[in-house]
């Protein structure tokens, strides 16, 4: 395999092909393909459908622009011949003709039998194509394909569409070197980004860890340990409180409707944290903030430096009770309904110790036991009064444990978007690579 100087080009008919080289052939994606085929959705309330299922049954979830070796979902062999589904050959191509965010367009060649959901055109029987090839080019052209609109209301495509889309193949030779070219290259690229999250994930532990030892054992490595009333070991001289005890909640926007918010250009205009800023942060940032129109004479609670945040309502367990700190002075400005604020009144506690202390670990796991609920997870403010924190006996202690926190988290968080930054550029070079090669850009032929 091996790259040369770009091929002659002719304009093509169809804008949205580009430029391609002369000798690659015009065809649609109707003539490629021997069959095309769907599915449906077995009844979810029939666990005789679900319960024990072993056949693969695609969800556009299972596409990712890449070899699909397995499903999220199984269903048994009831499901499939009571809903008149088929078995689909290892081999195929499947294509999201709906579906939310960017699922819409997305690909995926299937390397095990499998049957689908009604969302996918499967794409089956090539002639004279090598699937590989046509994955990549799926790549190359997804965000074309996903401008394309053949919905009345909600954006989608159907078979027809998928069929009539109008491409220009090299030879069935060249098509597997291309594939195969760029199945090393990326390959490659893949693995860089692969080891690049990971040194992410290595970093996220670390600053975890950072914090949960910080804030539960202090800095003074000598200090004598014990077991606490909340099952782990801090310092014997630490202090236990209730956070009532230390501050106060107070309570969000009240009496608001969608209208009030993110009004453009009204002079009644207010900031407000969103929940995001919150789940988001450990420090909130005044630059990612939403906007409320608050009358003259309301009474609604300002927010102010020094105050803590509670998520106080999520759709998970996993954001539930998560807290952030506002650092700065800021101009007048408000919280979401789906959150308490908390100011203290305990000249011996440092804010921003607390706050580090409430995200740490053992806290967050012993906050988020008290959230309940079904379809939303809610926290009642006498949880949040009632809970225990054990913190050192100055503010000194904390102070030095904060500064302690921000220095070195500061320092991770650096490294963290620099690597973010590599797995950018990464990902860009990939899509340019496969985007040139399948084009003719590059070309690719066999030794």
């Amino acid at each position: 395999m091996k790259n040369s100087i770009q091929q002659k080009f002719i304009d093509q008919e169809y804008r949205w092909l580009g430029s391609l080289p002369s000798h690659w052939k015009p065809k649609r994606i109707k003539d490629v393909f021997g069959d095309f085929g769907s599915g449906t959705t077995p009844k979810s309330s029939n666990p005789n459908y679900y319960d024990n299922g072993k056949i693969p049954w695609l969800n556009t979830s299972d596409l990712n622009n890449d070899i699909v070796l397995d499903t999220k979902v199984k269903i048994t062999d009831q499901a499939l011949a009571e809903s008149g589904l088929k078995i689909y050959p290892e081999g195929s191509l499947a294509i999201a003709m709906y579906g939310q965010g960017k699922t819409r367009g997305t690909v995926g060649l299937i390397d095990i039998p499998f049957t689908t959901n009604q969302a996918s055109c499967v794409m089956l029987k090539p002639k004279g194509i090598y699937p590989k090839y046509l994955l990549y080019w799926f790549n190359y052209k997804y965000d074309s394909i996903r401008a394309i609109n053949v919905g009345a209301s909600q954006p989608n495509m159907n078979q027809d569409f998928i069929k009539f889309l109008q491409i220009h193949f090299p030879p069935l030779r060249e098509q597997t070197a291309i594939a195969n070219y760029l199945d090393t290259k990326t390959r490659a690229i893949d693995k860089k980004v692969e080891l690049l999250e990971k040194k992410i994930t290595y970093y996220q532990e670390l600053s975890n860890s950072l914090i949960n030892d910080t804030v539960t054992k202090g800095l003074k490595k000598s200090v004598v340990l014990e077991e606490n009333e909340l099952g782990f070991k801090t310092p014997a001289s630490w202090h236990n409180y209730r956070l009532k005890d230390l501050g106060k909640l107070y309570s969000g926007l009240s009496g608001k409707s969608g209208d009030d918010f993110n009004q453009d250009n009204n002079p009644d205009n207010k900031g407000f944290i969103p929940f995001t800023n919150i789940a988001s942060n450990t420090y909130l940032k005044k630059d990612h903030l939403g906007t409320v129109v608050i009358g003259e004479n309301e009474k609604q609670n300002k927010v102010r430096k020094g105050d803590l945040f509670f998520l106080m309502s999520s759709e998970g367990y996993e954001d539930i009770g998560k807290t952030a700190a506002l650092a700065e002075d800021i101009e007048e400005t408000y919280l979401n309904s789906f959150c308490k604020g908390y100011r203290l009144n305990h000249r011996k506690c440092n804010p921003f110790f607390l706050n580090y202390l409430l995200l740490s670990d053992y806290y967050r796991q012993l906050l988020i036991i008290e959230g309940k609920g079904f379809t939303r997870i809610n926290l009642k403010m006498e949880k949040v009064n009632d809970f225990t924190v054990i913190i050192p006996d100055t503010k000194e202690e904390q102070e030095e444990i904060v500064e302690f926190l921000d220095s070195k988290l500061d320092t991770i968080t650096k490294i963290i978007k620099n690597i973010q930054t590599q797995i950018i550029t990464l990902k860009e070079l990939r899509k340019t690579l496969i985007n040139d090669v399948v084009t003719g850009k590059i070309k690719v032929t066999q030794d």
